[in-house]
């Protein structure tokens, strides 16, 4: 896949922030999963705008509790359904929510080692089965998989062997040699060094989780927060997105 030329993402964020006249600094909030593509594409914001963003990244529960105690940020990037939750409690703006991008949950390996078939539930089951050690995160693909453990009547028979991460890529694990199997988000896992992806879990069993973009309602710089949110957002900046293993939107 080509690049996407920066002065192209430029010409298109001029377009949409034109008629700002000071710059901001925008304070965001945002679990892992969009980081990929968010590290890419935020310096060309900043290029193109002269805005200035500050982000604050960590796990979704601490993003939560740190909201529901009061610290105050411009955007929260977060899976939809706890972005819908905070809407709901007051946190974000009604109405400002703005769809991302969609993930998948996907296998990897430390690198060198063998790949084990996950080409159907069953494989992947018995790939389960057979590791010495399975681990996966506290995020949204984490909540999921639990429950995927146990609707798939393994979780007994794993949970002597899982190992739930937080604070840190699992990728980073598996690479490490702390973990045979690291499971979490797509877009993830790709970035991390020294492990070898293996694939998106089988579509029978796979779990597509929206990240989305709201404001929060003590934001301080709500039109500069507002047109960030619409960069990412933009035709151009769908390529970043989806090379880093999301699909936009």
């Amino acid at each position: 896949m080509k690049r996407v030329r920066i002065s192209t993402l430029i010409a298109a964020s001029m377009v949409l922030v034109s008629g700002m006249a000071q710059a901001a600094e925008i304070k965001v909030m945002m679990s892992a999963a969009f980081k990929a593509a968010y590290l890419e594409l935020v310096p060309q914001f900043e290029r193109a705008t002269e805005h200035r963003v500050v982000t604050i990244g960590a796990p979704s529960f601490d993003i939560v509790a740190r909201l529901k105690a009061g610290e105050v940020v411009d955007i929260v990037i977060l899976a939809r359904a706890a972005l819908d939750q905070l809407i709901k409690d007051g946190k974000i703006v009604a109405g400002s929510r703005v769809d991302l991008a969609k993930s998948g949950v996907g296998l990897a390996v430390r690198a060198g080692t063998p790949r084990p078939d996950i080409g159907s539930a069953d494989a992947f089951k018995q790939a389960l089965l057979a590791a010495n050690s399975v681990a996966y995160s506290t995020g949204p693909s984490g909540v999921y998989l639990a429950g995927l453990f146990q609707r798939m009547g393994i979780a007994d028979a794993l949970k002597p062997k899982i190992r739930q991460v937080k604070g840190e890529p699992v990728g980073a694990v598996v690479a490490r040699g702390d973990a045979d199997i690291g499971l979490q988000q797509v877009s993830e896992l790709l970035p991390v060094a020294g492990i070898d992806f293996v694939g998106p879990l089988p579509p029978e069993i796979q779990e597509i989780t929206v990240f989305s973009a709201g404001l929060h309602v003590g934001a301080k710089e709500p039109q500069a927060a507002k047109a960030l949110v619409r960069f990412l957002t933009a035709p151009a900046a769908a390529p970043v997105i989806t090379k880093t293993g999301m699909e936009p939107g």
